[in-house]
């Protein structure tokens, strides 16, 4: 039936996209219309007729070719910016991991170098007199990321326990000083991990530690990605026809790898499919 067949073809003419997913849609599209026309003609119409009809229901031309256009646009900018999301999501979770890696790493050089100035000061004066006191202050404000500092006494917290265990002792007992500023950041952040023992004295310091926020970007970025990257694979091999199960399941378990290989697969299909038809 050459009406159909130009109906269909003017409807699709000039529509940019995939040759073979627009050829496969069109064929889609003029069985549809094959369909009506020959229920229409077993109900008594005749070709001219039914074809009139068939036509008539699905839209005129211009109405279909409109249609037609602003489908594929609206899929290709929807599948366009699911990738770039992705791809945004992807890089801003590496960038902020590695931002938080190196600002972890200045805070771990920055404690070492309190604590040690500390102990220096310490060593000159046993009984933390108010300049020392001082000195710690200064110390400590010159860090962005030190909350707290509790200073023991180590022979201290040996004669008031009989026990050398620096560790369990300095929990309970109380410093000889402490100093508590307010620290910008949420608590989850803050660790009281940081611990500096020498002989004499034990300085234990609560800082903002990133390594809980370093793996939660990078892992919640790595999840968003996949996702939006799965959905954008999905959408692609939906308008190829080639959607299955497996296909989705390659896409979230194995991201780009999976893609490139449903891509290869595909084109293996439609070679078989070009060399199996007739010429």
């Amino acid at each position: 039936m050459k009406q159909i067949e130009a109906f269909v073809n003017e409807a699709y003419h000039s529509v940019g996209g995939n040759k073979q997913e627009i050829a496969e849609i069109k064929a889609e599209m003029k069985n549809h219309l094959l369909e009506a026309v020959y229920e229409l003609k077993e109900e008594g119409k005749s070709e001219e007729e039914a074809i009139e009809i068939a036509i008539t229901r699905f839209g005129g031309e211009k109405e279909m070719r409109s249609i037609v256009r602003q489908l594929f646009q609206a899929q290709k900018t929807f599948a366009k910016w699911v990738l770039w999301l992705a791809v945004i999501v992807l890089f801003t979770s590496l960038a902020l991991f590695e931002a938080s890696k190196l600002y972890q790493q200045k805070n771990d050089i920055q404690n070492t170098n309190a604590a040690t100035n500390m102990y220096t000061i310490l060593q000159k004066d046993q009984n933390i007199s108010e300049a020392t006191k001082q000195k710690i202050v200064a110390i400590v404000q010159s860090t962005d990321h030190i909350a707290q500092v509790k200073i023991y006494n180590v022979h201290d917290l040996e004669a008031e326990s009989g026990s050398p265990s620096i560790w369990a002792n300095g929990k309970e007992a109380d410093p000889n000083y402490k100093i508590e500023r307010h620290v910008w950041a949420p608590q989850w952040l803050m660790n009281d991990n940081y611990m500096y023992v020498t002989s004499d004295w034990y300085i234990k310091m609560e800082t903002i530690h990133m390594e809980s926020f370093m793996y939660i970007a990078l892992f919640a970025g790595l999840a968003v990605y996949i996702v939006l990257f799965t959905i954008w694979a999905i959408v692609n091999a939906y308008h190829h026809r080639r959607l299955h199960i497996g296909w989705v399941i390659a896409f979230a378990l194995f991201n780009v790898i999976g893609y490139l290989a449903y891509v290869l697969a595909n084109k293996a299909y439609h070679q078989k499919l070009a060399e199996n038809s007739p010429t």
